[in-house]
């Protein structure tokens, strides 16, 4: 897909006019994020999201349409996994209810424009040596079966353990102790002091850094155009912040998750291999994008609908043990 630098401009021109719509409507004003506003903003990103896959369909096509659905599903997918670590970020800095929604908003913002980098390094990567698709597809394969082990373990993440980059920050500038509304730094006693506001913000936009090393080849197995694939990024982030307070409650409740990420991962990197031999000159076939998309789709679905399925059945088994020992209990004191 040929994309002008006036494209690249209007894109990014438009994507942060929605970003800055979406500061002054919705998080300007430092509030607790009710579910039907979190509803509300979740179902617009998505909405947005289609209208320009759509408008890729009717100016560009449907390959270059399919490839950014495609993308975005599964970089939404995979974000959906970064919401764990950030509760745990939440709750490791006690940030108050009310300023989450300001923390993600500028935690996410620093993840896009990481992002935007490693796009731009792997677009070049990629463009002068073909053989990196090996590579890519390898460590695909490798990160799907690291997460089936981790969730057959069934080990569970209890603390955030901080990155080198918060560990030199905090080391090297002063800070407070408590949140000062959402200024990020201030002045005490003559000194000028950071605010954990701001190691938050860095935390949040760092930490997405990590889940950049899996969900950025997985993005360039389904597409190699760098347009498509910071798009699909960009629009898969921006309602992150949205997602969060949506379905924060239910996270618990995707036990399968990993099962169904490490599927997905697993399937690019297949395809990976397959397209870096076809390039090599083997004669291997090729996995379509609507196969991709199909795939992807239905595992997503197949994964929800097990984990709902096992959730709902593990609390009922709960509420039978706890009457079970209620009732025993009673027996004792009789």
């Amino acid at each position: 897909m040929d994309v002008s630098v006036a494209m690249w401009g209007l894109t990014i021109g438009g994507l942060c006019a929605l970003i800055a719509a979406d500061f002054f409507i919705g998080g300007r004003k430092p509030h607790e994020v009710s579910l039907k506003e979190a509803g509300i903003w979740t179902a617009v990103w998505v909405a947005l999201a289609a209208l320009f896959g759509l408008g890729l369909l009717v100016f560009a096509g449907g390959q270059p349409s399919g490839e950014f659905f495609a993308g975005f599903i599964t970089e939404k997918s995979l974000s959906v996994d970064n919401l764990f670590v950030f509760v745990l970020i939440m709750a490791k800095f006690a940030v108050p209810t009310v300023y989450q929604q300001r923390v993600l908003m500028v935690g996410v913002l620093i993840a896009l424009v990481l992002r935007a980098v490693f796009i731009a390094a792997g677009a070049a990567i990629i463009s002068t040596f073909a053989w990196v698709f090996y590579i890519f597809g390898a460590f695909l394969i490798w990160t799907a079966w690291k997460l089936i082990q981790e969730a057959r373990a069934d080990e569970e993440e209890t603390e955030f353990e901080e990155n080198r980059l918060l560990k030199a920050v905090e080391k090297r500038f002063p800070s407070t102790d408590g949140y000062h509304g959402t200024q990020l730094f201030i002045v005490e006693n003559g000194k000028r002091l950071m605010t954990p506001m701001l190691i938050v913000m860095l935390a949040i936009g760092t930490t997405d850094v990590l889940f950049a090393l899996d969900s950025i080849p997985a993005i360039f197995g389904l597409t190699q155009d760098p347009y498509i694939v910071f798009t699909a990024n960009a629009f898969a982030l921006m309602g992150l912040r949205q997602l969060y307070f949506l379905i924060g409650g239910l996270l618990k409740k995707l036990v399968h998750l990993s099962y169904g990420l490490s599927i997905i991962l697993g399937f690019i990197g297949v395809k990976l291999v397959l397209h870096a031999l076809h390039e090599s000159g083997a004669h291997v076939p090729e996995i379509s994008i609507p196969v991709s998309l199909g795939v992807i789709c239905a595992v997503l679905a197949v994964t929800t609908a097990t984990s709902l399925y096992a959730s709902r059945k593990q609390a009922l088994a709960e509420a039978g043990n706890g009457e079970s020992r209620l009732r025993d209990k009673d027996s004792a004191d009789v």
